[in-house]
């Protein structure tokens, strides 16, 4: 009796030593849609007791009433430098390294936003807080980390989707080049020569990338934090506790180690249980008796920002669907026109659409978080990727079998209504992307439960430094074994030349001799 209350009482320990924690959520991304993720995460742990007080730029779309929010919003130059951007993106055909330049050249805007957040008289409040731990959306952003340092906080990171190489140095995770596909690369398994090379190339590019946002960021860093007791931005990278991952590779693929402190919630902005539609989209829904398609090219993309000609190819195919069509418009004053099977919205609940058993396809920009929505409940897709890592997850798409691409730029009447008939009529996409939604449902705990058990360890053991790699704290030499291999090589050398010397010596000294005896006898 006495044991199983001392167990008891350990329990209640416990729980009360994690319940209640302070958190701080530094969500300061420019996008809606990885804000979408970030507060997910947020709403996990209000709803399993936590007290958690979020910063962003924008009012989030996700939101529970006792998050306690602090909005410090862009200027309106900040706001318009930032959408023009996006429609010139929208206005053209990119690429992954096209949208790496725009980042580059944009970078200054992007940077100096979410630092001048940090001097804001409504964010300075913060210090005032004793909080027990930080979570930072991490978008070319970890200057932010100094925020934590300066609170005493341990740090977990909250990335959107798979890890990439950011996310694999601070964990300290093994890249595993020769059979992990890098950001963009699409490839079948095991990858070949050529695909190899590709994904070194592309890492090599990658790491010239972020070592220039390094610079930049490292003098935001130095300019926000100028105190002298702050530590070096590459020490604090050092001591990150943990990283949240958006992504489930059991079921996604590729199969790759990763370390104890990346942890996968892939799908965490999937609800439970859909919240019920507003009563039009509902009773829109509710008669598409032949069924429904929705499309949404995302939230950093304003619909209205692809060509008009586009726009009209898109309308004329739509209009002469027999389902009904659910379209994201943002400006209602003026839509790409009348259809009676149409029904425009500025923003649309797009998890609770894509859950309704009457929608049976997502035209889609491919964006990671509308993929993972449409796989989770099996609904099939046609992609029109515009920018970033949109083509790169059309493709994989494409290539699991759960729908078909179409370039937006080049996009006609014909290649798009061929490509919805095929997705709507053929049944192998649905029956694809079903099997693989009771595969990605298939896990021990939820994205949300994970989310909420992992924090509390974190909170619980004080930063848990037990689940750091080594390979954090030791350098590139050191890391690949360089110097191992430098010392053997230099040792191989030495026993080379020592034995031609040796040798040298060996028959100036007997090999002569040995010769001239031998000529001696032989008069």
């Amino acid at each position: 009796m006495f044991g199983v209350r001392c167990v008891l009482l350990l329990l209640l320990g416990v729980v009360a030593s994690t319940q209640g924690a302070n958190i701080l959520g530094l969500f300061s991304s420019h996008s809606p849609s990885h804000l979408i993720i970030h507060m997910s995460v947020a709403k996990a742990l209000v709803e399993a007791g936590h007290n958690v007080t979020v910063v962003s730029m924008m009012k989030p779309k996700v939101m529970h009433k006792d998050i306690h929010l602090i909005v410090v919003p862009m200027t309106e130059e900040q706001e318009r430098t930032l959408e023009s951007q996006m429609s010139e993106m929208a206005g053209q055909k990119n690429s992954l390294v096209s949208t790496m330049h725009r980042l580059l050249t944009s970078m200054d805007v992007m940077i100096n936003t979410q630092a001048e957040i940090l001097s804001d008289p409504r964010f300075q409040r913060i210090y005032e807080t004793k909080f027990d731990l930080m979570i930072l959306g991490y978008f070319i952003n970890d200057f932010q980390l100094g925020v934590a340092h300066k609170l005493k906080v341990p740090v977990i990171i909250d990335w959107m989707s798979a890890p990439v190489p950011a996310i694999d140095a601070y964990t300290g995770n093994p890249a595993e080049l020769s059979y992990v596909p890098l950001m963009g690369t699409v490839t079948t398994h095991p990858m070949g020569i050529l695909k190899r090379a590709e994904n070194v190339l592309k890492s090599w590019f990658f790491d010239f990338i972020f070592a220039v946002f390094d610079y930049k960021v490292t003098r935001i860093y130095n300019e926000v934090f100028p105190e002298k007791e702050m530590p070096c931005l590459n020490e604090l990278r050092k001591n990150i506790s943990m990283a949240f991952v958006g992504c489930h590779l059991i079921s996604e693929g590729p199969i790759r180690p990763l370390v104890p402190a990346i942890i996968e919630i892939g799908g965490i902005q999937v609800k439970d249980k859909p919240d019920p539609l507003p009563k039009d989209i509902d009773q829109f829904l509710s008669k598409s008796k032949k069924g429904a398609v929705f499309l949404s090219l995302g939230s950093n993309i304003k619909s209205s920002t692809v060509k008009p000609e586009i726009v009209q190819t898109i309308f004329k195919v739509l209009s002469g669907l027999k389902e009904n069509v659910i379209w994201k418009w943002e400006d209602l004053e003026n839509t790409p026109g009348n259809a009676s099977n149409i029904l425009y919205k500025n923003w649309l609940p797009q998890d609770d659409i894509l859950a309704h058993p009457n929608t049976k396809l997502f035209i889609t920009h491919a964006g990671k978080g509308g993929i993972t929505e449409a796989q989770y409940h099996g609904v099939p897709m046609v992609a029109l990727p515009i920018f970033g890592d949109q083509p790169g997850n059309a493709a994989v798409m494409v290539e699991s079998g759960y729908g078909l691409s179409l370039d937006l730029q080049s996009i006609t009447e014909d290649s798009l209504r061929d490509a919805l008939k095929e997705v709507l009529e053929n049944p192998k996409y649905s029956h694809a992307i079903g099997q693989f939604s009771s595969l990605y449902r298939d896990r021990p705990l939820t994205a949300k439960q994970s989310v909420v058990y992992w924090t509390e360890y974190i909170l619980r053991h004080h930063g848990a430094p037990n689940l750091q790699s080594p390979s954090v704290h030791m350098n590139f030499i050191q890391l690949n074994n360089l110097d191992i291999y430098a010392l053997i090589l230099t040792t191989l050398v030495l026993f080379v030349l020592l034995t031609r010397v040796i040798a040298k010596f060996v028959w100036s000294k007997f090999g002569g001799k040995a010769k001239i005896s031998k000529t001696k006898k032989s008069q």
